[in-house]
């Protein structure tokens, strides 16, 4: 009898421990085995020789098919998730907001129903509370659903999803009491607004076009709120995890916060470190629109710094695709680009190459901040997030050097855009397994749509 039903042979291994030069054998669908010359006989043989072997990525920050800015995103769960095995991505996490009169419960079964018979890979959600008083009392039945994370956002009053500081406050005692993590999107929407409307003229329109998106969303919109959030979570002793972070003064307030103690991880985007705002004076400058937007270079700076010390947890994506026909509704208005970018396939190449490439993190570092520490966070660690016997075989194997140019035309994105076109980046996944079953093979997806499973939790925070 074979000892294993498939061994993984050859390749640079990343595990939490380090990395070693040999095999991983896998039976079913979990890793069974870790070692040198492991036995191959009656076993399919995967030859990962002068690759690397990394734990499957977890995005932890998507939405697909998310009605948003008077559209729906492009991506859904099955070009989404296609895309996400092509970048290396074995397991999403999405966000169930409910609709205007919804419970919570009847938002998370809205997007079972999105991912069911269309995700290729393992997934789940991420619940809204966007109506404090009416949601408060459903948190503890989620919880024993199995959803362990939730989000609040400190705008977006009009799609009727903001939350006040009283909410906030609120669903972070709750976060404490059933040992749940609350997700915060942290702009001050109030001093927002008020420069959105100082500058929402035709003259000013005319003259800064998109530039407009950066003009009136300054670092101190997103700091301010990050800092109020901090100030919540300390005074009620919530976890509380920072969505998308984007400026170098949101590092050193986190920085400070978890010095003394307090429960708070974040995340940045892969956007946020690599592109800066000059997009937005581009021809195309509208294309990139994404909220909260990209900065400046030294931000860009601060967050790899910050992935590299330790105060930033995680790097996701926030992907919320939108085609040119969907960005072109904003007509020369910068307040009606629907804002999001694709960003599934790209994020463990872009990771890679500007990281450990770029010679700004190691591999393992890199493993640790795109698989280990989001499993960690999320309450999945006891089957996601590394190469380790007993976990599930989520694994992606890739070319430490062979490049790809990144063309909408070649990808699994419904985008027929990018935002880094003509890019070459090594790291996009030669060999992707779910669940030890191969989904990508020789760059190309092979998996079939539908195997990808809902993942139950029971806890959630570092």
């Amino acid at each position: 009898m074979s000892r294993f039903d498939t061994v993984i042979r050859g390749g640079n291994v990343v595990t939490p421990g380090g990395s070693f030069v040999g095999d991983v054998g896998i039976v079913g669908e979990r890793i069974a085995a870790l070692g040198a010359a492991l036995d191959t006989t009656g076993a399919k043989v995967i030859d990962a020789e002068g690759h690397h072997v990394l734990p499957g990525v977890l995005d932890v920050h998507v939405h697909l098919e998310l009605p948003f800015c008077g559209t729906v995103s492009s991506d859904d769960y099955r070009s989404g998730t296609r895309a996400a095995a092509r970048g290396g991505v074995t397991t999403v996490i999405d966000f169930a907001i409910p609709s205007a009169t919804g419970s919570l419960s009847e938002a998370a079964d809205t997007w079972m129903k999105k991912a069911e018979g269309k995700s290729l890979i393992d997934y789940t959600f991420h619940i809204c509370v966007t109506r404090y008083k009416e949601h408060r009392d459903q948190i503890a039945g989620m919880v024993a659903r199995g959803f362990t994370t939730f989000k609040e956002f400190m705008i977006y009053e009009s799609e009727g999803w903001q939350s006040d500081d009283a909410a906030l406050f609120g669903t972070l005692e709750l976060m404490k009491e059933h040992g749940a993590m609350l997700l915060v999107h942290a702009e001050s929407s109030r001093v927002l607004d008020a420069l959105i409307a100082r500058h929402h003229t035709p003259a000013l329109m005319k003259q800064h076009g998109a530039m407009l998106h950066a003009i009136t969303r300054p670092n101190f919109i997103e700091a301010e709120a990050i800092q109020r959030a901090v100030q919540w979570c300390e005074a009620t002793g919530g976890q509380l995890y920072i969505v998308h972070m984007s400026t170098a003064e949101g590092t050193d307030i986190i920085r400070a916060a978890q010095a003394r103690g307090v429960k708070v991880l974040a995340e940045t985007c892969a956007q946020y470190l690599v592109l800066d705002d000059s997009v937005f004076a581009e021809k195309d400058g509208h294309l990139y629109a994404c909220c909260p937007q990209v900065k400046k270079p030294a931000d860009i700076e601060r967050l790899w710094r910050g992935l590299a010390s330790g105060e930033v947890s995680v790097v996701s994506t926030d992907t919320c695709t939108f085609t040119r026909e969907q960005k072109a509704m904003w007509e020369g208005d910068w307040t009606k680009i629907p804002m999001g970018m694709p960003g599934l396939e790209t994020l463990l190449p872009l990771t890679y190459t500007k990281g450990v490439l770029g010679r700004r993190l190691t591999l393992e570092e890199m493993a640790r901040k795109l698989s280990t520490n989001p499993a960690r966070i999320m309450g999945l660690d006891d089957r996601k997030g590394a190469i380790r016997v007993g976990c599930d075989a989520d694994i992606a194997i890739i070319h430490p050097t062979r490049t790809h140019t990144v063309d909408p035309d070649t990808m699994e994105t419904n985008a027929d855009w990018s935002p880094y076109e003509g890019w070459e980046l090594a790291g996009f996944s030669r060999t992707t397994l779910s669940r030890g079953e191969v989904i990508v093979d020789d760059y190309k997806v092979v998996g079939k749509e539908g195997r990808g499973r809902w993942l139950k939790r029971t806890r959630a925070g570092a």
